[in-house]
Parts: structure tokens; sequence; C-alpha cells
């Protein structure tokens, strides 16, 4: 069997994240994925970590199962690949959804800001100022670039449908049970740190695309090397700090999720990013994402005429 990606259909369906984005539907495959692994954990959740491994097992084995299956259908490989690269791509809606946080804080609507942050990422936005909002959108949009983009890119470069598929099973996982709290401890443990092997070569590459797209590649590397490995995920720290380095401000700092406050090291020499630096930050990310598709598409086409 063939396992490598069609070069064609995952330009097409970057093409078609560019034209069609991400639509808020329940119809979207993502939607559907999501209201799945919750009937499944529903019907199997324990406190425990073995029930969490056959959730993850059951949820990722399934969906990698079909894309195996569309992988063997030759006709249909190029239609298959770009269906699930559109599928799993985030990067247009995330670009759109810094450039609406940036438009609400340049009209100095904090209302409007805090009610749209939870898009982005999971920090409680209540209390948060104009600082704090522009630096919460700048590190999720540098965390994201790779999550959204680069990761399933990766991995539909060099496994196809099936990669592209078991890429955002794993990240949706890790999004719907893989965050502390008492319910998920145990049980969204394998959810967790399957996500972290998921990205640990996809978020290098972020930073490295970071480093080669942005403004100061001298600068963001040597911020990469020196506060990467400072943040307590082993691989966001490395796409906040080139991103920091890039565009010359600091990230990191005491963040609120549901009530549990985290106190996170710093990483950058400048100052706290401000509301002029969200566009800024939404620039890099388009420019990484589209450094990224060209590579994942020369590295598909290069994997396929190899195995010719």
């Amino acid at each position: 069997m063939r396992t490598w990606c069609d070069p064609l259909g995952l330009a097409l369906g970057v093409a078609l994240d560019q034209v069609f984005a991400d639509p808020q539907s329940p119809a979207h495959p993502v939607a559907v994925f999501g209201r799945t692994a919750a009937k499944i954990e529903k019907s199997l959740y324990a406190d425990k970590k073995a029930y969490g491994v056959v959730h993850v097992a059951m949820c990722v084995g399934g969906v990698t199962a079909l894309g195996v299956i569309a992988q063997r259908i030759p006709k249909a490989r190029t239609a298959a690949t770009a269906v699930a690269t559109w599928a799993v791509l985030g990067g247009t809606t995330l670009a759109r959804e810094g450039e609406y946080l940036a438009d609400a804080l340049e009209r100095d609507d904090l209302a409007r800001a805090r009610a749209r942050l939870p898009h982005l990422c999971g920090r409680d936005p209540s209390h948060l100022e104009a600082k704090e909002l522009a630096r919460a959108t700048v590190e999720s949009l540098a965390e994201n670039t790779s999550d959204a983009v680069v990761a399933p890119l990766f991995w539909g470069a060099v496994a196809g449908v099936p990669g592209l598929l078991a890429y955002r099973a794993i990240n949706t996982l890790d999004a719907m049970i893989g965050h502390r709290s008492p319910r998920y401890e145990r049980f969204g443990w394998a959810a967790a740190r399957l996500d972290d092997v998921a990205n640990y070569v996809p978020a290098r590459v972020t930073a490295l695309l970071t480093v080669l797209t942005g403004p100061s590649p001298g600068r963001a590397l040597a911020v990469l090397r020196r506060d990467g490995h400072r943040h307590p995920s082993p691989n966001a720290g490395r796409c906040e700090a080139a991103f920091a380095g890039a565009l010359g401000v600091t990230l990191g700092g005491t963040n609120v999720y549901q009530g549990r406050t985290e106190h996170r090291p710093t990483m950058g020499d400048g100052p706290e990013p401000g509301v002029k630096d969200i566009r800024r930050a939404v620039r890099l990310t388009r420019a990484v994402s589209l450094a990224a598709a060209g590579v994942a598409v020369l590295t598909a086409w290069a994997l396929q005429n190899r195995h010719k």
C-alpha cells in the first residue's frame, strides 16, 4: 500500500483552506469527530489512565482506518487528500481570528475582544486588559501556527491521508480531554502525552520556519536557543520563543485557566506585545504557513517520486 501523500491533493487542500477556511458547521468533519469522541467518552469513562488509553486508541484508530481506506483507492487519492487537508487545516481561520482581536482592541472594545479570545485559547479573559489580551493573542497565534498548520501538513506529507486524519484526531482529543482537571487528570493523560509526541517535530519545524521567514532571523534564533526550553510545554515554548524573537517582544507571564493560575517563564528581550503587534504576528503566521505548505508539497512530491 502506498502511504505517502499525493502532492497535488495536498496543494489543492491548502488552496481550499484559503478559500473556504474552517466553516463553523456541525457537519464539519472535525465537529463530527468531536461529537463521536464525546459519546465514546460518555460510555467508556473511568478515572483511570488505562481507560483513557482505550478511548484514544478507539478514536484515533478509527479515523486512521478511514484514511487508510481512502488511500487505497487510486482514482480518488487526489480528491481524498485535498478534502482531508482542507478538513484538518485551520491556518486561514487562525489568521482571521487574530485580525478580529486586533480590530476589536484597536477600537478599544474590550468586551468584544474578551468574548472572542476563547476562540483562540483556554485562558480566562474576563479580567484581562488590552495588553494582556494582546499577549494572549500573540502567544496563541504562535502555538496554533504549529497545531493548525505546520503539524497537519508535516504528518500529511510523510504519512498521507492517514497521517492527516490521525494528527487532527490526536490534537482534537488533547483540546477536549488533555488539560489538567479533576475529571481528566488520569483519563486525559494518554491524549495529552500522544499530542506531545505528535507535535514534537512539527513544533521545531515551526520554530525554524519562523526564524527563516520572520523579520529578525538572528534575534529569533538567539531567543529560540536561549528560551525555547523554558516553557512548561515541550513544544509550545519553541514556537513562542521564535515568535518572541522575530517580533522583538517578550512573551510569558501569569495566566489564568478556569480558576487555575500558572506563572510561566518569560521569553524574549523586548517589551510585552501591544495591540499593534497582533497584526505583525498575523503576518508572521501567514508567512510561516505559506512556507510550511511549500515544504510539505515538495516533500510529498519527493517521496512520491522516490517510490515510483
